[in-house]
């Protein structure tokens, strides 16, 4: 789909989506657990379904129902893995997060399960757990990529990953560990990136009855025959959502994000204080948090612990005053697209003053990006990110591929022309 964007300033009051991060996380322990469950206020999107299709394939069962708040989803969990009568298939679509928690999860059912996936799934790196399985014995075949089988049994004891791929395979092992019979032990054998990304799994683990011990940083001490518990459970907002509109309110008008959560464990909520440092006016109100009109400055931003903001901070610092820099964000390549490269190409199609390099972006801004036509790379956040700094180009943006946002946040154009955005489909 071709999305032509006239540029306009965007104000008003968006509602932000619950978490897909934490959505992921809450649905799996409750299918874990054993009993029935009700997660609450779920922003549906395709990764969130890819995960309940998984889940159902391993034998829980998760049926609709409905939701306290409006326009959201509830599901009905009735949780407990069991194996199969035959093989089971997982189509993890093109989420990273399902494809990577639910490895070690499909080896718990006892059941031969097979990893599919769609786009770059395939190309996002599983060694790690190539490794783990040749230690602990388990059976496993994977051409280059997709689709993986794999069938065994974890034992409990001592696992290590190296901490620089993903957090993502922490927090798969931890999902499982404590429903071993006997205890375990997880260790980082590098610094950790995105660590923020496994507080919010122990902390998802903590709601549900699990307890796991952090007792140093990189390691984490999991007491042995735990178990899930069921019951009622709230989803929050997602800060990584509402940066799209908190970059937007400082490059336009006034924008309220409503439903981000103060005292969050998503790393992605630093959004709030490096928006600060560059300059942009953030007030807390009763409906929320809003961003109004500001003149930005670059700075220097460190994208270990927020991979996810690398996309809507590079078109904010576009057309920030000065330079910014963004360090430390190589694994940003490894995502749906390589977004480094992605946001390179398509900001400097407009005008951008923009350099790669490899571990992330130099960026000497300008007043204004011309408008033209650039491409989503098929990826959401690159979707939005040039959705948000739409308001400070001189004509019109036309988005290629502007549908991939339904990845994560299906109704962004339609919350985009409720602040005032104008966006016409074109052939």
């Amino acid at each position: 789909m071709k999305l032509c964007i006239t540029p306009r300033a965007l104000r008003g009051t968006v509602q932000i989506p619950s978490s897909k991060s934490m959505t992921h996380r809450e649905l799996i322990c409750a299918a874990l657990a054993r009993g029935e469950s009700l997660v609450d206020n779920v922003s549906p999107s395709k990764d969130i379904e890819a995960t309940i299709r998984c889940m159902r394939a391993l034998g829980a069962s998760i049926e609709s129902a409905p939701s306290a708040y409006q326009g959201r989803q509830a599901y009905r969990i009735e949780g407990g893995l069991r194996k199969m009568a035959g093989p089971v298939t997982c189509p993890c679509g093109e989420s990273g997060s399902t494809l990577r928690f639910l490895i070690p999860i499909g080896l718990l059912s006892g059941s031969e399960v097979t990893y599919t996936g769609e786009g770059r799934l395939g190309e996002r790196p599983l060694s790690p757990y190539f490794r783990l399985f040749r230690e602990k014995g388990v059976d496993w075949a994977a051409a280059d990529g997709l689709p993986l089988t794999a069938e065994g049994t974890l034992p409990p004891g001592r696992y290590a990953l190296p901490g620089d791929v993903s957090s993502q395979f922490f927090s798969g092992l931890l999902f499982v560990l404590p429903l071993l019979p006997g205890d375990s032990e997880l260790i980082a054998e590098t610094p950790i990136e995105s660590e923020s990304y496994i507080r919010m799994t122990t902390e998802a683990m903590v709601r549900h009855g699990v307890q796991v011990e952090n007792p140093d940083r990189g390691r984490w001490v999991i007491p042995g025959g735990q178990a899930y518990r069921p019951g009622r459970f709230t989803v929050e907002g997602d800060w990584s959502q509402g940066a799209f509109w908190l970059a937007a309110g400082l490059l336009g008008g006034a924008v309220t994000a409503a439903g981000l959560p103060e005292g969050s464990p998503q790393g992605d909520r630093v959004i709030r204080d490096i928006l600060v440092r560059m300059g942009g006016r953030l007030a807390d109100g009763p409906e929320g948090l809003t961003a109004s009109a500001s003149e930005t400055a670059g700075t220097v931003i460190d994208a270990e612990d927020c991979p996810d903001l690398v996309p809507v901070l590079a078109a904010l610092a576009a057309v920030s005053r000065g330079r910014t820099e963004i360090v430390h964000a190589a694994r940003v390549r490894l995502k749906e697209c390589d977004r480094l490269h992605a946001m390179a190409a398509e900001l400097a199609k407009l005008g951008a003053r923009i350099t790669e390099k490899p571990d992330g972006l130099v960026i000497d801004g300008v007043e204004r990006l011309a408008g033209g036509v650039v491409d989503a790379w098929n990826d959401h956040r690159v979707a939005m990110a040039l959705a948000a700094v739409s308001a400070r180009c001189t004509g019109a943006l036309t988005i290629c591929g502007a549908e991939c946002v339904a990845k994560s946040y299906p109704a962004f154009w339609a919350d985009f022309r409720s602040l005032g955005g104008l966006a016409e489909e074109r052939n």
